[in-house]
């Protein structure tokens, strides 16, 4: 145990040890050490950066959700209630003062009130709630006819992802990738040329097929940790069963595109190594012609981008001087009370790593305010 590592929470990190990877991980190991990247045995280090070991909050195959390490230990609890199958419709509103939501289970209506109400639906339903209770941008109200309670500009804005890809290649014959092996055991991670920010890149080859099936390509996973672009949330409609309209203007910025290329280029490169030839057969995409020029690659990075599982920042915390800020530093809504929001959305910036860890420390920290009375 030390600053930056526990030994008795309810979420455990593990890693795979060396002598468990998978020919295809040790080989990119070994590739990313012959480029020059240098071993990184630790990644949760603040100066960690390099090849190394990925960790994971998985025992036995499953992933340690919150509902299993914060969770299972308080359910019998007698002032707990947890509801599943329940659709919310929108916060209920005295004037400015949030009174409780609106809901829907089982084919029936039904209001739950409260003293505070705290919204957890994470960055895409979030915000679309705040919206559909008439909490965000007048415009994009009035176009669906929600009667605004309380214009708050920022709801929405703000839209960031780690904008992802994936190059793909043609297996050996007779190599495997059997559905049941460990989807990540190694990474990489480095600063692109020119770029102000450590470890902005990060590259994960996948050694697990689709779900109960084995894989008939390799592919390499490649993020961008620190985009520069941000996109917009909007309501699509005032029915809460239609998803919102989501759009995050992936590489619209010319330093997410350059650093984007960079990255494939790295990987191409380190896929190339000798220690991949009783792996890899050929490569499959980008192609030589994908590649030849800034241009062409650029015309595949369009055809291929998409984002990881991380959106944040549409419920931005910052000072009620900031016109995008929607939340308090206690994650209070501004300009109303007895409402919260709780979850990634309120992130003003990514996170230049996965962000499940830093939504559970929001969770835990305003947990805590809201225990002792702070605020």
């Amino acid at each position: 145990h030390d600053d930056f590592h526990g030994s008795d929470g309810p979420i455990p990190v593990r890693r795979h040890p060396r002598e468990t990877w998978l020919p295809l991980q040790s080989a990119f190991h070994a590739a990313c050490v012959a480029e020059g990247f240098p071993q990184d045995p630790d990644m949760n280090s603040p100066e960690a950066t390099g090849v190394g070991q990925f960790p994971l909050n998985y025992v036995d195959g499953v992933r340690v959700s919150t509902s299993i390490g914060h969770l299972e230990s308080c359910r019998h609890r007698l002032n707990l209630t947890i509801k599943g199958d329940v659709l919310v419709h929108r916060v209920l509103f005295d004037g400015k003062r949030a009174t409780g939501i609106e809901a829907e289970s089982g084919g029936e209506t039904f209001v739950v009130e409260g003293d505070e109400i705290i919204l957890s639906a994470g960055a895409v339903a979030s915000p679309q709630l705040l919206m559909l209770s008439g909490v965000g941008p007048g415009s994009n109200l009035d176009r669906v006819g929600i009667s605004s309670v309380h214009n708050l500009e920022g709801v929405g804005l703000n839209l960031k992802n780690h904008p992802s890809l994936s190059l793909r290649f043609q297996p050996k014959a007779g190599y495997s990738l059997p559905p049941d092996s460990p989807r990540n055991q190694v990474a990489l991670r480095f600063a692109a040329a020119g770029s102000t920010t450590r470890n902005d890149i990060q590259v994960q080859p996948l050694t697990s097929g689709p779900k109960g099936r084995e894989a008939d390509e390799i592919r390499v996973g490649c993020r961008l940790e620190l985009p520069e672009s941000a996109g917009e949330l909007t309501l699509a409609s005032a029915d809460p069963m239609v998803q919102p309209k989501l759009d995050y203007q992936s590489l619209v910025q010319t330093q997410d595109r350059e650093r984007m290329r960079e990255a494939v280029r790295t990987c191409v490169r380190i896929f190339g190594h000798q220690g991949f030839q009783g792996i890899i057969e050929e490569r499959i995409s980008p192609s030589e012609t994908d590649l030849a020029s800034d241009t062409s690659l650029d015309a595949w990075l369009d055809r291929n981008i998409g984002v990881a599982g991380h959106t944040c920042g549409t419920c931005k915390m910052g000072p009620a001087s900031d016109p995008a800020a929607v939340v308090d530093q206690y994650c209070r809504v501004h300009g109303l009370e007895g409402l919260r929001v709780i979850d990634a959305s309120v992130m003003p910036e990514i996170t230049r790593a996965n962000t499940n860890a830093t939504t559970i420390m929001i969770a835990e920290r305003v947990a805590d305010f809201i225990r002792n009375g702070d605020k």
